[in-house]
């Protein structure tokens, strides 16, 4: 009995755990039992957690206490069903977190972890051989790095789902600022002229972020639809002038007659990209 009830004590604080992590989305999950009100969705959320992790503790400490964690895990089994009879299958079910789904299978699952504490406190007792405890705790170990695994990969996500919704910005581009869109220029001169797009980048010798997109501004130049060339402003001083450039890094993208098609300041190669997707647009 020893160990069962060691497995079904992690098991509920595992449950409490996973809401816990799961936040807003476990308190969300709950608008599948039919709470519509966000405050009573927050003190569900927070009674079940509270109540699955002291129950846990309360078996743990007196095997009795099995008869209430059998009772609680009964009616969650009994609000899925009910949900499931309102046509809410597959929505989520907050049993361990955002990703838990409603279905018969979490019905299953709750009415056999359910069962176990009401069977629990009529086992025999009996206690585990030194082997036995070395085997539990090896098993605690290894719950843990999964436990530490699951964590690593939802804060990996949680991150992908950040940087998608953070969408990045397009290269700043001011009228009054460097050549006129749709003018002509002479710099055009320069170039080869064997691509359609030219691309003048303007840097400095002392600008850090200029170094750090060299890898970026290299990559752009092996794209053999662009021409790219570049202008310090030390070595180039007059073309910045005469182009009025506001500062590095900077870039002018032109058609081969000398048209500027776009131009604007770019911090990642992001916006430089942003720039000759603009360009081929009025091309």
């Amino acid at each position: 009995m020893g160990l069962l009830r060691f497995v079904l004590c992690g098991v509920l604080l595992l449950a409490a755990a996973g809401k816990a992590r799961a936040g807003a989305s476990a308190r969300d999950a709950l608008r599948s039992y039919g709470l519509r009100d966000g405050r009573v969705r927050t003190l569900a959320w927070a009674a079940a957690i509270v109540a699955e992790a002291g129950l846990a503790v309360a078996v743990a400490i007196d095997v009795h206490a099995a008869f209430a964690a059998a009772a609680l895990l009964f009616g969650f089994a009994v609000a899925q069903v009910a949900a499931i009879a309102r046509g809410r299958s597959g929505a989520p079910c907050g049993c361990f977190g955002a990703r838990s789904r409603l279905g018969w299978s979490s019905v299953v699952r709750t009415g056999l972890l359910g069962g176990a504490f009401l069977a629990l406190p009529l086992l025999p007792d009996t206690e585990p051989s030194t082997e036995a405890w070395l085997g539990i705790g090896l098993g605690v170990a290894l719950v843990g790095v999964a436990a530490l695994a699951v964590a690593l990969l939802a804060l990996a996500r949680e991150l992908g789902e950040l940087r998608l919704a953070v969408a990045p910005q397009a290269a700043l581009s001011i009228d009054h600022e460097g050549p006129e869109l749709g003018g002509r220029i002479g710099l055009i001169d320069r170039f080869a002229g064997r691509a359609p797009l030219a691309v003048a980048a303007f840097t400095s010798p002392n600008c850090s972020l200029c170094a750090a997109l060299e890898p970026s501004l290299r990559l752009l130049a092996n794209d053999p639809d662009v021409e790219l060339q570049l202008f310090d402003e030390e070595a180039d001083g007059d073309v910045w002038e005469a182009l009025a450039v506001p500062g590095s890094p900077y870039a002018v993208v032109l058609a081969p007659d000398g048209e500027v098609l776009a131009k604007g300041t770019f911090n990642s190669l992001f916006q430089l990209e942003s720039l000759l997707g603009s360009a081929r647009v009025h091309a």
